[in-house]
């Protein structure tokens, strides 16, 4: 057994909403509406944390920050990923890489991939190729296919230090 390398393995989904800008990985994307939550309810950040989380066994987002803390409100997720990053840092683990897909009907992510890997890899402390960010649809089936939300699967491993 490698106690050395673990996975974890994160998960968000939030609804589409009218409203200011719609974030994702720390990028800002022009779109009539925006993800609802307690922070800037930014799914793709949100499942990152909980996957560095779960691979280094110390609970998730909820338990470190959570939603109706006044001191989260509005606040940028990737303030929360660097928080994340200094715990698993003080726990003697470090990123080794992230691997996120998007599903998202509307809008469409392609110009926006490359802006959020940078975003991410830099609030982490990592290369930007240690972290991939893909996007793909629900072909038009449940609340994501009527674009009503979006939802983020992620995976990624840490590394004992």
């Amino acid at each position: 057994m490698n106690d050395k390398l673990r996975a974890g393995i994160g998960f968000d989904a939030h609804s589409l909403v009218p409203g200011r800008c719609l974030v994702l990985g720390g990028v800002e994307i022009p779109f009539d509406r925006e993800l609802s939550g307690w922070s800037d309810a930014d799914a793709l950040t949100h499942a990152i944390i909980d996957a560095l989380l779960g691979a280094a066994a110390l609970g998730n987002i909820g338990g470190h920050f959570p939603p109706g803390d006044p001191e989260y409100q509005d606040i940028s997720s990737l303030v929360l990923l660097a928080k994340t990053a200094d715990e698993l840092a003080k726990n003697s683990w470090r990123v080794n890489n992230v691997d996120a897909t998007i599903v998202a009907e509307k809008p469409t992510l392609k110009d926006f991939i490359d802006p959020m890997r940078r975003q991410l890899s830099w609030t982490l402390g990592i290369d930007i190729d240690q972290v991939s960010v893909k996007a793909s649809t629900a072909d038009r089936l449940g609340f994501i296919g009527r674009s009503e939300g979006i939802a983020v699967y992620t995976i990624a491993t840490v590394e004992k230090i």
